[in-house]
């Protein structure tokens, strides 16, 4: 079993975990995070019936966004059940993680925050077009604010986990 370091405390094995907004400062958890190709988001509806998905998102540095896409889907964007319950709890988690056989690289960053569309039109398209240069496959695709809206997640605490967070 692996031991971890905390931000309160010292340890002396290869593990760290950090809690707070601070672990967006640190350089390692920003790559991570910015890197990451794939996410798992986190809804609730108003009766805390959870609610888990892929997606994938761009990171600015300060915020998450991702976009509700062309694929195939069964339901209106509206109808979508993490659309519904972001309408009802805009409370939401967001993981991003990765996994080896050689557990010494296992890491993963837990973001918690509020979830909204975005509406003002300058930070739509801005956010699409890193959308766009993040994935390939987006600048095929035709969005427009009412068919694909995009979401926009203000952290309100992180929590990273993994020996390449360790603090110094």
């Amino acid at each position: 079993m692996m031991n971890t370091k905390t931000t309160d405390t010292t340890a002396t094995d290869s593990t760290a975990q950090l809690d707070g907004l601070a672990p967006l400062a640190d350089p390692h958890v920003r790559e991570f995070v910015a890197g990451a190709r794939l996410a798992h988001l986190a809804t609730a509806d108003a009766a805390g019936a959870p609610h888990n998905i892929p997606l994938c998102y761009r990171f600015d540095g300060e915020r998450i966004y991702f976009a509700i896409d062309e694929k195939p889907k069964r339901k209106s964007v509206l109808g979508l059940k993490r659309m519904r319950n972001i309408a009802e709890n805009p409370r939401v988690a967001f993981v991003i993680d990765h996994y080896e056989e050689d557990w010494s690289q296992l890491a993963y960053v837990l973001i918690r925050g509020q979830a909204r569309v975005v509406e003002d039109p300058e930070e739509y398209l801005v956010a699409l077009r890193h959308l766009r240069d993040k994935y390939l496959l987006y600048r095929t695709m035709n969005f427009t604010p009412e068919a694909n809206p995009i979401v926009k997640i203000e952290p309100e605490s992180v929590h990273a986990w993994g020996a390449r967070f360790q603090q110094g």
